[in-house]
C-alpha cells in the first residue's frame, strides 16, 4: 500500500499508576531522520525507541514527543542530612556562646534549614518503563501508518490520473507522426515544383530529404519508453514497502523522454500535446516526493 510521508499519531500506555505518553508527526524527507524529546531520564530507552521506529517506518523525518507521569505514593523518599544538621547546631552554640543568650533552638528550627531535608525520586523499575514506552510507541506508530496510507491511496489516484492522461497524450502524438511526414513531403514537393517552375522533379531526392526529415523528427523511441516508463509507475504503485526513491527516478527518465518529444516535434498542435506531458511530468513529480 502507497503511504505519504505526512502524518501524525498518538499513543498512550498505563500501568502500576504510570503513564506514558507519546505523539510522533513526520513530514517529507529524502532519508529517515529521527529527533526524539524525552525525559532526561528516559535516555536510556533512545536507542530503543529509534529502533521501534526505524523497524515499521522507511522515510520521512520524524519527531517524537514522550511524556511521563507517575501518580504512585510511594515514589517519594525523604532524606535527612544529619552531618548538616549538626553542623547547624554546632553554628547555633557558638552564636549563644558568643553573644551569651539562651540558646533557643529546636528540632523543628533545624529541620527547617537550608538543605537538612531532601526530597528525592524514588528510581523506577527501568523495564516496566520500557514496557509501557515501546507499548505507546508502536500504538502511535499505528495511527501515524493508518493517516500515511489514507493519504497515500489519495496520492496514488491523483498520480495514476496524471499518468494515464500523459499516455493518451504520448497516444496522440503517436498517431499525429506519421501525418506529419506525409505533410512535409507534400509541401517539400510544392517548393520544389514552384521553384523548378513545373521542371523534371527528382522524386528520388525527394525521398531521400523526407527520410532525412523524418528521421530528425521521429519520437518512436521516445513513445516507447515513456509507455514504458508510465506502465512502471503503475507497477511500482503496487508493491509494498519504500516505493517513493524508485518512483522518483522513473519520473526523471520520464521527464527527459518528454524533453526529447518536445524538441522534435514542430508542429504547433503536437508542440502543445508536449508542454502538456512536460506539465502532468512535473505534476506527478510533485506528488511522488511525498511518498514514502
Amino acid at each position: 500500500m502507497v503511504r505519504s510521508m505526512t502524518g501524525f499519531g498518538r499513543g498512550e500506555a498505563i500501568a502500576e499508576k504510570r503513564k506514558i505518553n507519546i505523539e510522533i508527526k513526520s513530514v517529507n524527507h529524502r532519508y529517515l531522520e529521527t529527533n526524539i524529546k524525552m525525559p532526561t531520564n528516559f535516555l536510556y530507552l533512545e536507542g530503543d525507541v529509534r529502533q521501534t521506529i526505524k523497524s515499521r517506518i522507511g522515510r520521512g523525518k520524524v519527531d517524537v514527543f514522550i511524556s511521563y507521569e507517575n501518580n504512585n505514593e510511594d515514589n517519594y523518599n525523604v532524606k535527612v542530612n544529619t552531618v548538616l544538621a549538626k553542623e547547624y547546631l554546632d553554628a547555633y552554640q557558638k552564636v549563644s556562646d558568643s553573644l551569651l543568650i539562651d540558646n533557643d533552638v529546636r528540632c523543628s528550627s533545624i529541620m527547617r534549614s537550608p538543605e537538612v531535608l531532601k526530597l528525592e525520586t524514588v528510581d523506577d523499575d527501568e523495564e516496566v518503563v520500557k514496557e509501557l514506552v515501546i507499548d505507546a510507541t508502536n500504538k502511535a506508530i499505528d495511527e501515524l501508518i493508518a493517516v500515511r496510507e489514507a493519504e497515500g491511496e489519495r496520492l496514488k489516484e491523483d498520480v495514476i490520473s496524471k499518468v494515464e492522461a500523459i499516455r493518451e497524450d504520448v497516444a496522440f502524438i503517436e498517431s499525429k507522426s506519421d501525418l506529419i511526414v506525409e505533410e512535409y513531403r507534400k509541401k517539400i514537393t510544392e517548393k520544389v515544383t514552384e521553384l523548378l517552375d513545373e521542371a523534371d522533379i527528382d522524386e528520388s531526392r525527394i525521398v531521400q530529404e523526407v527520410i532525412i526529415y523524418a528521421d530528425k523528427r521521429c519520437v518512436d523511441e521516445e513513445i516507447v519508453r515513456l509507455n514504458s516508463h508510465i506502465q512502471a509507475v503503475r507497477d511500482t504503485l503496487d508493491e509494498e514497502g519504500s516505493i517513493g526513491r524508485r518512483l522518483d527516478f522513473i519520473v526523471q527518465e520520464m521527464n527527459r523522454e518528454s524533453n526529447t518529444i518536445l524538441s522534435k516535434v514542430t508542429d504547433k498542435e503536437l508542440s502543445n500535446v508536449g508542454i502538456h506531458i512536460k506539465t502532468n511530468v512535473e505534476k506527478v513529480r510533485e506528488q511522488i516526493q511525498n511518498i514514502e
